[in-house]
């Protein structure tokens, strides 16, 4: 049904990511749905009246960024929640660094006061430089990345959990374990 999933996909992150309650939907603790209730929710949009699971399992498929995942009868977003209620995840040892790509003008004050999570639930970190680069271009065409050692901030305490294939998330990183690559 659709050629073109990115729409499909930003509409299902809105969903189950920020405005569940908007749908009529109840994300679980850890952030399930029953996958027939979001598409009957999505249904309700003409654009969508056709909307099948086959659609959503392509749509998650083909995504260059694995933002979401089905198992079983359930789905649920992988991270960028600002839900009020927090989406509880098990903490994973992390690889020993991470990365997280920033604008420069808040270079200061993260490297003051930490990674904080702010309007989302976690703070979101990358596994590579790459992967750090193309999200700090959301607010700056050249920007700082940060190195975090992740491998002793975890030996400290510090909770990290897996999101995908290249996102990893924190509560909070403290400004100990940041540097400037």
């Amino acid at each position: 049904m659709f050629s073109e999933y990115s729409e499909l996909s930003k509409e299902i992150s809105y969903a189950l990511r920020h405005a569940p309650q908007e749908y009529g939907l109840t994300l679980d603790e850890q952030g399930w749905v029953l996958v027939k209730n979001l598409i009957d929710a999505l249904k309700k949009q003409e654009k969508y009246s056709d909307l099948t699971l086959k659609d959503i399992a392509d749509m998650i498929q083909v995504s260059e960024k694995k933002r979401h995942e089905i198992v079983g009868d359930q789905i649920r977003a992988l991270y960028g929640h600002s839900t009020d209620e927090k989406i509880k995840k098990d903490a994973v040892q992390p690889p020993d660094v991470l990365y997280h790509g920033t604008a420069h003008k808040f270079l200061q004050k993260i490297l003051e006061q930490g990674l904080i999570s702010k309007d989302r639930q976690y703070v979101h970190l990358s596994q590579d430089q790459k992967t750090a680069i193309t999200v700090g271009k959301r607010r700056d065409a050249i920007p700082a990345v940060l190195r975090i050692d992740a491998v002793t901030a975890w030996k400290d305490g510090i909770k990290f959990y897996h999101g995908n294939d290249t996102i990893w998330l924190a509560d909070e990183i403290p400004a100990k374990y940041i540097t400037v690559t």
